[in-house]
C-alpha cells in the first residue's frame, strides 16, 4: 500500500468513527464503504457495512461480504459469529451452524454466539446437538456472571436464553432418564427410589436438604442417608486386613520417600492462586505429594509394581470404580508445616478412609468441625462433603495411605445407578465443554 492510500484508509476510518461515536451510524457507513473501495478485504469496514445491511434486512447482501471477511481474514471469531447470525436470517441454516461452531471453537467463551448455534441445531431437528450448544451456552454466561436472570441478560436474549433453560431442563432429564431405565427394569423402580431423588436434586428440581447443614456436597448429593462427618469403624470389615498390614505398606512407602522421583504435586494446577486458596505453609514451603495408585480411576500400573504388596491390598478392597472418577488412592505427604485448609469433596456416595503410616506430634485431621488426631496403623473414615482440612504443625513429613470406598448405607441398586449417571454426566459435560468436578 502506497503511502497516499494509507493516509487515505486512515481518514476514512477516522471519520467512520466519528461518525459512530456522535450518533451517526449512516455517515460512519458511507465512510466505511468507501474505504472498502480502497480495500476491499478491510474486516472492520466489512463487519460494520454487513451489520447495516442485515438491519435493513438484507441478509443475502450481510451474508456476501461476512464471507469476504472470512475469506480475507480466517479465523477471526467474530466475524464467523456474525457471519453464523446473518446465515440464520438469511435461512442457510446449516451454513450457520458450520460458521458459529468453527467460531465457537476459536472462542468458546462466546456464548451469545453458542446460543445462536444451539437456536440453529434446534432448528434443523438435531435436538442432541442443540442441547449440548444450549448447555455450554449457557454455562459459559454464567461463569462470566451472565444470564442468571433478567438483570443481567440482555433485554432482546432474555426470551432466547428462557427458551434454551428450558430446553436444558428438559433435555437432560430426557437424557439421564435414558440412562436409569435399564436399570430400574432390572431392580425395580423402588429400589431406585433415592437415586431418582439423587437426580431431582442435581437437576435442581428438588432443593438440596441434608440432615445436617454442615454437609454441602460441590456435586453430587445422595439422599436419605445417614448424615455424619466420620463413620464408625465396625462399618468397614475390611479395614483389619489393611490395619494388619500396615507395617508392610510403611516398608514400600519408606522405599518410594527415598527415592521420591515419582512423587507429584497432589493438586495438579498451573494457577498459584488455586494452590494458596488449599494449602499454605508457616514454614518456607507448603507441599502436599502425592504418589498415586489410582487417579480419578486410572489406575498407575508403574507404581503399583514398585509397591506390589500396598497394591494388592487396595486391589481386593471394595473401592468405588466410576469412570473418570474412583478410585482415588495414594501415599499422601505432608510436608512439614503445610496445613491443608478448608475444603468440600464432591459426592456423598463415597467416603474417605486414611491409613495413617508415619505420623509426627501436631498432626491431625478436622472434619465438620471435629478434630481427630491420627493413630499409625489405625484407619480413619470420613465424609470429606463436609468441611474438613488436615495440618502438619511438626518439623517431619506425616503420611497417610488414601482410598475411597462406596457409602456402606447405598445398596447395590443404588451404586450401580451411581456409576452410570455419573459416566453419564461426564460424557455430557465433556461435549458441551463444561466441567465436571472431580476429587
Amino acid at each position: 500500500m502506497n503511502s497516499e492510500l494509507h493516509e487515505g484508509a486512515v481518514a476514512l476510518r477516522e471519520m467512520a468513527h466519528n461518525g459512530l461515536q456522535r450518533g451517526d451510524p449512516v455517515l460512519a457507513e458511507q465512510h466505511f464503504a468507501r474505504l472498502l473501495e480502497m480495500i476491499p478485504g478491510d474486516v472492520e469496514a466489512l463487519q460494520f457495512v454487513a451489520s447495516r445491511h442485515l438491519i435493513r434486512g438484507d441478509a443475502i447482501r450481510a451474508v456476501a461480504m461476512l464471507l469476504a471477511a472470512d475469506q480475507a481474514h480466517p479465523d477471526d471469531a467474530n466475524t464467523l459469529h456474525q457471519l453464523g447470525a446473518a446465515q440464520m436470517a438469511a435461512g442457510d441454516l446449516p451454513g450457520a451452524v458450520g460458521s458459529l461452531q468453527r467460531g465457537t471453537a476459536l472462542a468458546p467463551h462466546m456464548f451469545v454466539a453458542r446460543l445462536r448455534l444451539g437456536m440453529a441445531l434446534e432448528k434443523l431437528g438435531e435436538t442432541h446437538r442443540a442441547l449440548v450448544a444450549y448447555f455450554g451456552a449457557v454455562n459459559a454466561a454464567q461463569a462470566q456472571g451472565r444470564w442468571l436472570g433478567d438483570a443481567n441478560t440482555a433485554p432482546g436474549l432474555r426470551d432466547a436464553v428462557r427458551h434454551a433453560i428450558g430446553f436444558i431442563d428438559a433435555g437432560r432429564r430426557q437424557l439421564f432418564d435414558q440412562v436409569l431405565e435399564p436399570l430400574r427394569q432390572r431392580y425395580g423402580r423402588s429400589e431406585l427410589a433415592r437415586v431418582e431423588d439423587c437426580l431431582s436434586i442435581y437437576l435442581g428440581e428438588k432443593a438440596m436438604a441434608p440432615p445436617d447443614s454442615r454437609q454441602r456436597p460441590k456435586f453430587l448429593y445422595f439422599p436419605s442417608v445417614p448424615s455424619q462427618p466420620y463413620y464408625p469403624r465396625e462399618r468397614f470389615p475390611w479395614q483389619a486386613e489393611l490395619e494388619a498390614n500396615a507395617a508392610v505398606i510403611r516398608e514400600e512407602l519408606r522405599a518410594v520417600l527415598s527415592q521420591p522421583q515419582d512423587l507429584e504435586p497432589f493438586l495438579q494446577t498451573d494457577s498459584p492462586q488455586d494452590a494458596a486458596d488449599l494449602v499454605r505453609s508457616s514454614g518456607t514451603r507448603a507441599a502436599w505429594d502425592a504418589y498415586f495408585f489410582h487417579r480419578h480411576g486410572e489406575r498407575y500400573d508403574a507404581h503399583c509394581a514398585r509397591c506390589p504388596q500396598t497394591a494388592a491390598l487396595l486391589d481386593a478392597l471394595p473401592l468405588v470404580y466410576v469412570r473418570e472418577h474412583s478410585p482415588e488412592t495414594l501415599y499422601s505427604v505432608l510436608r512439614p508445616g503445610t496445613h491443608i485448609l478448608p475444603h468440600r469433596g464432591v459426592t456423598n456416595t463415597r467416603l474417605v478412609t486414611h491409613l495413617p503410616l508415619i505420623v509426627p506430634p501436631d498432626c491431625a485431621l478436622r472434619v465438620g468441625g471435629e478434630i481427630h488426631a491420627w493413630q499409625e496403623g489405625r484407619c480413619v473414615t470420613f465424609d470429606d462433603t463436609f468441611e474438613h482440612e488436615a495440618w502438619n504443625n511438626s518439623g517431619e513429613t506425616r503420611v497417610v495411605l488414601i482410598l475411597d470406598s462406596w457409602n456402606p448405607d447405598l445398596s447395590e441398586a443404588e451404586r450401580a445407578a451411581v456409576n452410570d449417571l455419573v459416566g453419564a454426566i461426564g460424557d455430557f459435560n465433556r461435549e458441551s465443554e463444561v466441567l465436571t468436578p472431580k476429587g
